[in-house]
């Protein structure tokens, strides 16, 4: 396990105030190990019981009126304290007067007079019952006892966490007459649990460190922590899972299995981009179900545009919701790992629209690239595909056509990736991966000679930081009239093969 305890505290002290409070964070982020470990100290605690409930999967009939959501609340608050609680268990099921959310009211307050503890109620998966207006009304319920708990007619819940994807505390309360419908929450008593569940290095430290000394297995934990943190951006279930697949895929397969060397942390990287699971799947549903946060990833990734965050855009608030997005100063695409997979995503659709790419023989010489070959073949491709009339859409596509193009060569036997600096100057720079050997290929568009000039500098510089001696530049030219041109240039010992397209 990551250490967690930061974020455990804070909820607890957000508990021992007595406050409500909701935990809202992307799917597989920890959210349900936190109330469980919530939960276990509240066990152990002589002030607090704990009342874990969950409303995933409950069947639909349950909220279908407040009468039958009272019921269902009534026999999951039975189920939990049977094995918890004899005392409060018995309790409960002497009550056979609640009949809806009213008589729930008061049984809530005869509750907590009866029960010795200050009692706290979790609630996991809460976006499971959102859309239904009895649980909406439950919120209220509990609003309005929150707001007069001081008088002992209205004694109810020492707190109150609710846990699910979504910010309960932006639900609109639903009312019969549409036209007269609120604007206020019913959870709007809730302060913010503002924790930073992303784990951080320090933080992904003491797991490593408990798995090499429970397998006596050796490794540089502060580099593989820092590693682990670049790829995920401390997002637990991406940590998770390529520490998994370093021992369940590559360790077998090396002769010293004792130690973990940072490589093989890239090794698993390259391992999880091919993979289909839940997680990614959920990424990618989330761009296929809403355009405009499709669009702007888009703008972002393939035009390289610079986005401010602001936390009022209702687009960005959903790409945060749904770990698409790291909050931040600028908008960021939440790890490196997403950003490839949505790369992938965007590639795919796009040779889908694209004509069958034949592998030419020419494209590998004794294992390494012909990296020249590529962009020539790329610039005929581009003469045969496209005419004057489609402009519009070349310039809005070109960089991904350019990428779909490229991962049928490399694919199997190499890999490509966008470098974290994507959006400097609208310009994308991609490192090829092909057996040992490194390619790093620039695309820019054309701004004119004094702006080309610039960017070969700017491109000899970041070959001499990769110890490089050649690189590529692949220029798109939005001039009706475009120069097909090709040219190897001498730029500050570095040779740069440049393409117009």
């Amino acid at each position: 396990m990551m250490d967690n305890s930061e974020k455990i505290a804070k909820a607890m002290e957000l508990v021992e105030y007595g406050h409500y409070f909701s935990i809202h964070r992307p799917r597989q982020y920890g959210k349900t190990t936190t109330l469980f470990a919530m939960e276990e100290i509240l066990k152990k605690s002589e002030e607090y019981f704990p009342i874990k409930l969950n409303f995933q999967g409950i069947d639909q009939k349950w909220h279908e009126s407040d009468s039958a959501f009272a019921q269902m609340f009534m026999q999951q608050l039975a189920n939990t304290l049977k094995y918890t609680s004899s005392e409060l268990y018995n309790f409960v099921k002497e009550q056979n007067w609640i009949e809806n959310l009213n008589t729930l009211s008061d049984f809530i307050t005869d509750l907590t007079h009866f029960s010795p503890k200050k009692l706290v109620l979790l609630i996991d998966e809460v976006d499971a019952s959102s859309n239904f207006m009895p649980f909406l009304s439950f919120l209220g319920m509990l609003r309005t006892k929150y707001l007069d708990r001081e008088s002992p007619q209205h004694f109810t819940f020492h707190a109150v966490v609710l846990v699910g994807v979504h910010d309960i505390k932006s639900l609109k309360y639903k009312i019969r007459n549409q036209e007269e419908a609120q604007y206020n929450s019913p959870w709007n008593i809730a302060i913010d649990f503002d924790s930073d569940m992303e784990f951080k290095p320090h933080e992904i430290a003491p797991m490593l460190l408990d798995y090499s000394q429970a397998e006596n297995v050796q490794m540089d934990i502060e580099a593989i922590s820092q590693k682990l943190y670049f790829y995920t951006g401390g997002y637990p279930f991406l940590i998770s899972r390529l520490c998994q697949i370093v021992v369940d895929k590559i360790l077998p397969k090396k002769e010293k299995q004792d130690a973990w060397t940072e490589e093989y942390i890239e090794e698993a990287v390259q391992l999880i981009y091919n993979e289909v699971n839940t997680n990614f799947e959920s990424l990618i549903k989330n761009l296929e179900n809403h355009a405009d946060l499709y669009e702007l990833v888009y703008d972002m990734l393939v035009e390289g545009e610079t986005v401010p965050f602001n936390p009022h855009n209702s687009t960005i608030r959903k790409g945060v919701t749904y770990g698409v997005f790291k909050q931040n100063g600028q908008l960021k695409i939440h790890n490196q790992i997403y950003k490839q997979i949505i790369y992938n995503y965007l590639i795919s659709n796009e040779r889908k629209k694209a004509k069958d790419i034949r592998i030419e023989n020419q494209f590998i010489q004794a294992d390494k690239l012909n990296f020249e070959r590529i962009l020539q073949r790329f610039q005929v491709h581009n003469k045969e595909l496209y005419n004057s009339k489609q402009l519009p859409f070349l310039e809005k596509e070109w960089r991904l056509i350019f990428l779909a193009f490229l991962k049928p060569i490399v694919n199997g036997r190499g890999y490509f990736f966008i470098e974290p600096e994507i959006s400097e100057e609208r310009r994308l720079d991609v490192a090829v991966i092909f057996g040992q050997n490194k390619y790093v290929v620039e695309l820019k568009r054309w701004y004119g000679q004094a702006a080309h000039q610039a960017g070969l500098l700017q491109l000899a510089d970041y070959l001499e930081k990769q110890g490089l001696e050649e690189g590529y530049l692949l220029i798109f030219d939005h001039r009706r009239e475009t120069v097909w041109q090709e040219e190897w240039t001498q730029v500050q010992g570095k040779r740069i093969f440049a393409v117009w397209v």
